[in-house]
């Protein structure tokens, strides 16, 4: 009988012999006590009597997938005698429960460099029902291309796999719609939470946003002389960057309020004349466990300012010259050099 059979059914049970006539003869039906099943006793139209098995209760594979009665015939005589058959009723299934996961909800969290291949989760349902419909496969719902490119799931196993590298900065989790269809139809849900776990993959990376050169040399000290963005796309400590100057070069480094850009600055009064200019490496280093790095090179010019008076090549020259010498005659010619560069350096006599 199908467990999805409705109350008020009736199963024909036959009709018990008796040997005897008259009063000695098949008088009544009984059946054992059960929370199923009744029995009605009916006549033909021979008179003999007949016994039919009427649900009186709905029956559930589930709770119970047999059952075994003892149906006795009993004749009129004193004593009566009776004869006993029993009755094997095998409840069979229908596909009245749906498949039901082992957690409405996973979460697992997944480092961002895992390889494709990667074991992610291996989910679990299963069916109270039977046969073909307690055969479960497994599949995904309806999720963005983007997630389906990134996960499979094995239709038998449940086992969820990654089959495409993933990349924290892109995508920080993903929700994953997971089904579970047993063989009559029937389908469950459950959600995947995969949080993709920060590794230290990017170096900082530094941009120039502006830049001033040359620079005059009589600058004052704390005069900016460039402004350069610093990022990291990690997070956490290996997204925090600290940076240095590498090199001897009068200038350092100021952070601006936000922290996200650097502000090099004169740290000390400039000199043209000891350096035309400053080639310099601003270093930036996160915070990962081994650190990663990235580099800038920055060139500053020295512009030339009109610090030098010119010196004579002597303090004092002596001259002899004879008194009949002509008039237009070279007596002596004195030389001066200027430090400076361009006009600045350009130098008249008189």
């Amino acid at each position: 009988i199908n467990e999805l059979t409705s109350p008020g059914a009736r199963f024909y049970l036959g009709v018990a012999e008796d040997s005897d006539v008259g009063s000695n003869s098949l008088k009544d039906y009984e059946l054992e006590a059960n929370k199923y099943f009744a029995l009605e006793v009916k006549e033909s139209q021979d008179g003999s009597k007949f016994a039919e098995l009427v649900l009186r209760h709905s029956l559930d594979r589930e709770k119970e997938r047999s059952l075994s009665l003892a149906l006795t015939a009993l004749d009129g005589g004193d004593p009566p005698r009776t004869g006993a058959v029993q009755l094997h009723i095998n409840v069979t299934d229908a596909n009245d429960n749906p498949p039901v996961f082992a957690q409405d909800r996973y979460r697992v969290s997944l480092r961002e460099d895992a390889p494709p291949g990667t074991a992610v989760l291996n989910v679990s349902a299963s069916d109270a029902d039977a046969g073909t419909n307690a055969q479960i496969t497994y599949g995904f719902g309806e999720m963005p291309a983007k997630v389906l490119q990134k996960f499979t799931v094995d239709a038998e196993k449940g086992m969820i796999t990654l089959q495409e590298a993933l990349d924290f900065e892109d995508t920080r989790a993903f929700s994953l719609a997971v089904e579970a269809k047993d063989g009559g139809g029937l389908v469950a849900h459950c959600k995947v939470e995969v949080e993709v776990l920060d590794m230290n993959d990017n170096a900082p990376e530094i941009t120039l946003t502006s830049m001033s050169s040359p620079v005059p040399e009589d600058a004052p000290t704390g005069t900016v002389v460039a402004l350069l963005k610093v990022r990291d796309r990690d997070s956490g400590e290996n997204g925090q960057v600290s940076c240095e100057l590498l090199g001897e070069a009068p200038l350092s480094i100021v952070a601006s309020p936000g922290g996200s850009y650097k502000v090099l600055v004169l740290a000390k009064a400039l000199d043209r004349e000891e350096a035309a200019f400053h080639e310099l490496v601003l270093r930036a280093s996160d915070g990962g466990d081994p650190a990663r790095t990235g580099t800038a090179r920055i060139r500053v010019t020295v512009l030339d300012a009109n610090d030098n008076a010119p010196v004579f090549s002597q303090a004092e020259y002596t001259v002899r010259v004879a008194e009949d010498v002509p008039v237009g005659s070279v007596l002596v010619t004195v030389t001066a050099t200027d430090a400076d560069d361009r006009q600045y350096g350009e130098i008249k006599y008189s």
